[in-house]
């Protein structure tokens, strides 16, 4: 996989995730995106292929990246209605990455990550600390724990 085929998936497009985002479709990656509520302008304008749900996006991605608030949030995208994990049950062709930028409960993200990888795909949990002007400037800190070879695939 090189980084010119990434077909990517970003959910959550707030104050740091829309930043985030639009720096991958810059990069010329071809980007799915969901969101609650209006896309911002800046995705709304760029490439970024709106989708109707989580579901949706992964469906559509190799690598989904979540940046939603707190751990119930992510637990709502992750397992949720229309969420990341409906997609990864009808299984067949790559195997999915699944990476959570939230800042949220480290026993939480064990968890999740155990499920998700339960249904075959890969979960790296990579928060950020940088805030607004980190995300909007692409000088984030990320802090990644998971399986190194994956690690390896996203970076």
């Amino acid at each position: 996989m090189t980084s010119a085929s990434l077909k990517l998936g970003f959910i959550g497009l707030g104050i740091m995730g829309a930043p985030m985002a639009l720096h991958l479709v810059n990069a010329g990656h071809q980007l799915f995106v969901n969101t609650v509520g209006e896309l911002p302008a800046s995705i709304a304008s760029s490439s970024a292929k709106a989708c109707a749900s989580a579901e949706e996006v992964t469906r559509n991605a190799d690598i989904v990246f979540t940046m939603v608030p707190d751990t119930p949030d992510v637990e709502a995208v992750l397992f949720g209605a229309s969420g990341i994990a409906a997609a990864l049950k009808a299984g067949g062709g790559v195997r999915k990455i699944v990476v959570d930028m939230s800042s949220i409960s480290p026993i939480a993200t064990k968890a999740f990550a155990k499920k998700i990888n339960a249904l075959g795909a890969d979960y790296i949990d990579a928060p950020v600390s940088g805030g607004e002007v980190g995300a909007k400037a692409a000088s984030l800190t990320i802090m990644c724990g998971g399986d190194e070879a994956v690690f390896a695939k996203v970076r």
